[in-house]
């Protein structure tokens, strides 16, 4: 049966980056328009929706835990996933290299067809940077990945790294339909062959 073109699609998109590099706060950000200077660290993962009327879509987002204990239960929050941010902090050198292993991490494990962004965040303290935009924009052209540097707390480029995921998203999965383990049906039954005589 063809979905109506009026259909929102649903898109599962995941968060993924080292503590403190500021997910919970971009997510909160893109869905509620809010910024809080503390925000809690999460603790497994946070899932928020969020439509996008003028993109057709529908952002089922989990917004993952940075802390290395909860490492393991990552992939359960990937796996299925259409789109992925990974998240780094460019005053903090060290979350940039963890952003670089969860970017590796997705290619290896994640959805062949995955949208990947990399978020360069806190852009509001580029005076404190440890990060070059150059180094990264140079990571992401090599691998893939299309990058932004933003900011939650100033509402910079927040929206746009969602926009520009979910414009990519009908394309790459109109390109690569997703196997769901079903069967397949044919438009018309198979043809019997007549048989000859009259029983």
């Amino acid at each position: 049966m063809m979905l109506d073109q009026g259909t929102l699609q649903q898109a599962k998109l995941v968060l993924l980056g080292d503590m403190g590099a500021g997910k919970s706060s971009l997510v909160l950000r893109f869905v509620k328009g809010q910024f809080f200077d503390y925000q809690e660290s999460t603790i497994g993962a946070a899932f928020l929706t969020k439509t996008m009327p003028e993109q057709n879509v529908k952002f089922e987002i989990w917004d993952t835990a940075g802390q290395e204990r909860y490492h393991s239960l990552a992939p359960m929050y990937y796996r299925g996933a259409a789109a992925a941010v990974v998240v780094y902090d460019i005053t903090n050198a060290e979350s940039f290299t963890k952003a670089k292993t969860w970017a590796k991490e997705l290619q290896r494990q994640g959805n062949p067809n995955m949208i990947m962004a990399l978020a360069g965040n806190k852009a509001d303290l580029a005076d404190t940077r440890a990060v070059t935009t150059e180094e990264a924009q140079a990571y992401a052209d090599e691998n893939g990945l299309f990058f932004w540097e933003t900011s939650a707390k100033a509402n910079l480029n927040v929206s746009e790294v969602f926009t520009d995921i979910a414009k990519k998203l009908p394309r790459a999965q109109a390109a690569q339909p997703q196997a769901t383990g079903g069967i397949t049906l044919t438009q018309e039954p198979p043809q019997r062959p007549k048989k000859a005589g009259c029983c």
